[in-house]
């Protein structure tokens, strides 16, 4: 493995035993290198300017500047626009997600996650793609299902009638936290045409990241409660 291979992280969380034991976690991994640390919001984002990871991992609650606002600055920043943000919480309420998501992270887990799905998504982001945990997904969908939500509140107030059918299974796909190779598996094409087609998704929704094709999919009704396919 070259340098180029290796995925380097950024640590922000209040508590040092959480940033140490996620330090331990990376270290085990040979594609993945922590580069730095930080203990409140300013120090993430300085931390991000400074080194500019492929990723950083941001707590939601730490002094300072707290870890949605160092998302916000972070993403903000035209010199950080290699830098994805995975937001990491105890909680998965909904006005984390939405503010997490609106702000730009790219990934929102929660801390009690097994270890496996925390490596996944650094790796997903890190390749320009996105993931939602699972179980923060599922509340989502029960959301966008019982109520529309506010207009301050909506992401791009996209139809889907400007998408192809084979769009339309690439954006479901999409909102299963499928990745471009799971897609191109499912679908039976190749991971570049399914590259392709996310893009192409990404434009003709105005969506800024695959979180928020997410979002939208829950928004449109292409997803239903239980993550199925709405028909009609």
């Amino acid at each position: 493995m070259t340098v180029a291979d290796l995925i380097t992280v950024g640590i922000a969380d209040d508590q040092a035993l959480i940033r140490r034991g996620i330090r331990l976690l990376l270290e085990n991994e040979p594609d993945l290198v922590v580069v730095g640390e930080a203990a409140n919001g300013l120090e993430a984002v300085a931390l991000a300017r400074t080194h500019r990871p492929d990723v950083m991992l941001i707590d939601v609650h730490m002094p300072e500047l707290d870890g949605l606002a160092a998302t916000e600055q972070i993403v903000a920043d035209p010199a950080l626009a290699g830098v994805g943000v995975i937001v990491l919480t105890t909680f998965e309420l909904d006005e984390y997600v939405d503010r997490a998501l609106r702000g730009g992270a790219s990934g929102f887990v929660l801390k009690d996650t097994e270890p496996e799905l925390i490596l996944r998504a650094i790796r997903l982001v890190a390749n320009g793609e996105a993931l939602i945990d699972p179980a923060v997904t599922k509340a989502m969908i029960a959301r966008f299902s019982e109520s529309t939500p506010p207009v301050e509140e909506r992401l791009p107030d996209a139809s889907l009638d400007v998408l192809t059918g084979r769009e339309r299974e690439v954006l479901e796909l999409v909102a299963a936290g499928l990745s471009n190779a799971e897609i191109a598996d499912q679908l039976f094409i190749s991971a570049a045409t399914a590259r392709t087609h996310v893009g192409r998704v990404l434009m003709k929704l105005g969506a800024r990241d695959r979180a928020q094709l997410v979002v939208i999919a829950f928004q449109t009704g292409l997803v239903a409660p239980g993550g199925h396919r709405r028909d009609g």
